[in-house]
């Protein structure tokens, strides 16, 4: 055994998967996880393993479609969002647990997940798009990535210390199921003024973000930051990579579309509100 496989092994005592069909523990033997019940779920060559049984899909292939999954990969390398992370890093550092295990909820193709990941510490990240699973598998080997949905998340009870959601869904009672006791949770929502200005060129009378607070009930609020910064762009292939990330994207006009492939240059505001919440009982 090499000793990066023994590492690895060494990591998954910090974080157990759980089997998706009867909620039994998963063992990894021979690149297949398995549980007592004899339910198998092949490691695919990339490093990840898919915990999404079909009968649990609601589509083919749910989550980002593959031109979106691009997008956002092209988007995200050229470091736009590097200030935001920087933020999310900075709390990490700051209240952190650096021996336990970091969950990514909402993972993608890693952008957040691998710059979580140090020598001390194991790294998860989950999301329901294959597509996203396998990039991410692929580029970031030192990470464990896995296809399920949030809603049932494959994992045991109280496995994290460090739980962050970018823009996913903030299910509580599940994202409280796999956190320890004095564990931690981070939230990044979109400000009022995100992506304002793009916004404004697609929509008559564009809206700002409702910023009310989701309700959280079990977990106590430690910290919540504002963060806003401009974001200057001299390449609209960048600003067409953004636009695809976003709900917005589909009510862009082909004229709207042409427009933004002319500009020379543009700028619109990154508005974020970061919310750091911990198990306290």
């Amino acid at each position: 055994m090499s000793t990066e496989t023994f590492d690895r092994e060494l990591d998954l005592d910090l974080a157990k998967y759980r089997c998706p069909l009867c909620q039994q523990a998963l063992s990894l033997v021979d690149k297949s996880y398995r549980c007592e019940n004899k339910h198998s779920f092949d490691q695919a060559k990339q490093g990840y393993v898919n915990l999404l049984p079909v009968q649990f899909k609601h589509s083919k292939e749910p989550g980002d479609n593959k031109a979106m999954v691009q997008a956002r990969r092209a988007f995200l390398d050229k470091g736009y969002y590097q200030p935001l992370l920087n933020s999310m890093l900075a709390l990490y550092n700051k209240y952190g647990d650096k021996s336990a295990a970091v969950f990514d909820a909402g993972c993608g193709e890693g952008f957040y997940t691998h710059q979580h990941k140090t020598e001390h510490n194991s790294v998860y990240g989950v999301d329901i798009a294959k597509e996203t699973i396998k990039i991410a598998a692929k580029r970031h080997q030192d990470c464990f990535f896995s296809v399920a949905t949030l809603s049932d998340l494959p994992f045991s009870d109280g496995g994290f210390g460090w739980l962050y959601s970018v823009y996913a869904p903030i299910l509580e009672n599940e994202f409280s199921r796999i956190l320890q006791d004095q564990g931690y949770l981070l939230t990044v929502t979109p400000a009022d003024n995100h992506l304002f200005e793009l916004k404004s060129l697609i929509y008559r009378q564009a809206t700002k973000h409702d910023t009310s607070k989701q309700a959280i009930e079990q977990l106590t609020l430690v910290e919540e930051q504002r963060l806003n910064y401009p974001m200057n762009f001299e390449n609209s292939e960048d600003v067409l990579n953004l636009l695809a990330m976003t709900p917005f994207a589909f009510k862009a006009s082909d004229e709207v579309l042409e427009q933004l492939r002319q500009l020379k240059l543009f700028s619109c505001q990154a508005d974020f509100v970061l919310r750091l919440y911990q198990k306290t009982e």
